[in-house]
């Protein structure tokens, strides 16, 4: 779990996937809270926000009890602006069926608007979408298409043509591709915060993340098998320091596989 900087009153790391925010059920010394506690052997550091286990990415914990307060509730007034990225199928959009899509760029499919009630009832292990009130709402972009392997490496194929980020130029007529072996990243902008929600929404969209043992059904693994990453990353976190003013921009390291 690297540090990705800290100061008198906080610290900010880049969470890996597969370990806690904070203790819960049989998760207590694998969290990244205690971690950190024992690492720098400071009992009072207190997480600012959470991710979800197997969510990895930007988190940022408090250290000066003083200044707890400040820095939990700019999370929680969501005057954070959160930017994650996934990786998902390749197919067309399906029509929820619950919530609403807004186009945000008619005709294009993307960017488009997800909008939606969700509800996390205590002791259900998933959430899911009901008619109401809209209480989550996220932002969708579709990124590049990442191609299937042809020598060992993926390879993402933009606009501009096919690019390897490792080696160079890819031929596409090297290798073939089936429509069941293609992926896109995407880039979610989450408006709102609630449980599971970027998941929920793009299952919805008949998109579900690469990896998701939740949605759209729940699988059961060993809680020791770490061999599925969910492919998704809190990737940027952007807030004015409640405390100094200053901006702080933070970027996860953490990779996108397959």
């Amino acid at each position: 779990m690297d540090v990705l900087y800290e100061d008198e009153r906080i610290i900010v790391v880049d969470k890996p996937h597969f370990l806690a925010t904070m203790p819960r059920g049989m998760w207590y010394r694998q969290t990244a809270l205690i971690r950190l506690r024992e690492r720098l052997g400071e009992p009072d550091i207190t997480p600012a926000h959470r991710l979800d286990r197997m969510t990895a990415g930007v988190l940022v914990f408090v250290r000066d009890p003083a200044c707890r307060g400040a820095y939990q509730m700019l999370f929680q007034n969501r005057q954070a602006v959160k930017i994650y990225e996934c990786l998902a199928p390749c197919r067309p959009i399906s029509c929820p069926r619950f919530g609403t899509i807004i186009q945000v760029e008619p005709p294009r499919p993307f960017p488009l608007l997800r909008r939606s009630h969700i509800v996390k009832e205590r002791g259900v292990l998933a959430a899911f979408e009901t008619p109401g009130l809209v209480n989550a709402e996220t932002l969708i972009e579709r990124g590049d298409l990442i191609l299937p392997p042809t020598d060992g490496k993926w390879r993402a194929e933009s606009e501009s043509g096919f690019l390897s980020p490792e080696s160079g130029p890819y031929s596409p007529k090297v290798g073939s591709r089936s429509e069941g072996q293609l992926i896109y990243r995407y880039t979610l902008h989450p408006r709102t915060g609630r449980t599971h929600q970027l998941r929920v929404h793009m299952n919805a969209l008949g998109l579900p993340i690469v990896g998701d043992d939740f949605y759209p059904c729940i699988q059961a693994r060993r809680y020791d098998d770490f061999s599925q990453p969910l492919q998704l990353v809190a990737r940027v976190l952007r807030f004015t320091d409640p405390v100094t003013g200053q901006e702080r921009e933070f970027v996860s390291r953490q990779p996108l596989l397959i």
